[in-house]
C-alpha cells in the first residue's frame, strides 16, 4: 500500500518539471485536436483522444494525468461550446487520466514480466503491454460503459425508453473499438516512452 501510494507523490514532483509541464500541454492540445475529428454513432462517440492522455499518464503518474484530463475537458468546451457545461463530464475525464496514470506510471516500482521464446531462450518484457490492457478495460468499462452511460440517462441524451438499445450499441462499440485501441496503445506507448527517454537523457548528459 505504500508503493501505492508513492506513485502519487512522485507524479506530485511532476508538476515542479517545466518539461513535464510543457510536454503535457503538448498531449493535451492533441488530446483536443483528436476530439475534435470524433465520429459521432449517436449515442456514443469513436475518438481517439484517449491515447494522448495514455501517454501522459505513463510519462507523468496519476496526479498529472488527472489534471491533464480535467483540462482537455474543461479547455475543450470552452473552445467549442456546445450545450450546458456539465462538471460530472469534467470529473470523470479527470478519472481517466488517473486510471491511465496509476495504471502505466513509469517510474511505478514493478516487477518485470517476460515472455520467453522456448526456441531462442530470449525474453521479451510484456509488463507494459499487461498493464495497457488492464488500463483499457477500466477505461472501457468503468468510464465508457458504465459511468458515462449513467450520466448520459441522467441528462437526457439518453431516452429511458432507449436504454437497453443504447446499451447494447455502446457494447457492440466498445468492444469493435477495443480492438483497434490495444494495438494502438501497443505500438504508441514504447515509442513515446523511448522517445521521450532518449531526448531528455541527451539533453541531460549534454547539459553535464
Amino acid at each position: 500500500m505504500k508503493g501505492f501510494f508513492s506513485i502519487f507523490k512522485e507524479s506530485a514532483k511532476e508538476f515542479t518539471k517545466l518539461r513535464s509541464l510543457v510536454v503535457t500541454a503538448m498531449f493535451v492540445a492533441l488530446s483536443m485536436v483528436i476530439e475534435s475529428q470524433a465520429i459521432d454513432l449517436h449515442y456514443a462517440k469513436l475518438n481517439f483522444a484517449f491515447l494522448a492522455i495514455a501517454v501522459i499518464g505513463m510519462l507523468f503518474g496519476p496526479c498529472m494525468g488527472l489534471v491533464a484530463g480535467l483540462a482537455c475537458d474543461i479547455v475543450g468546451y470552452l473552445a467549442h461550446p456546445d450545450g450546458a457545461f456539465l462538471p460530472a463530464y469534467v470529473l470523470v475525464a479527470g478519472l481517466q487520466g488517473l486510471i491511465y496514470g496509476i495504471c502505466l506510471y513509469q517510474k511505478m516500482n514493478q516487477h518485470s514480466i517476460q515472455f520467453v521464446n522456448n526456441s531462442t531462450g530470449k525474453g521479451l518484457d510484456i509488463t507494459l503491454y499487461l498493464r495497457a490492457i488492464v488500463a483499457r478495460l477500466l477505461d472501457v468499462i468503468v468510464i465508457n460503459l458504465l459511468i458515462n452511460t449513467k450520466l448520459n440517462l441522467h441528462y437526457g441524451f439518453i431516452p429511458q425508453e432507449a436504454y437497453g438499445a443504447a446499451i447494447v450499441a455502446r457494447i457492440a462499440k466498445n468492444v469493435i473499438e477495443l480492438a483497434m485501441d490495444l494495438p494502438l496503445l501497443f505500438v504508441l506507448l514504447p515509442v513515446a516512452l523511448l522517445a521521450y527517454q532518449r531526448v531528455f537523457q541527451k539533453k541531460t548528459a549534454a547539459a553535464v
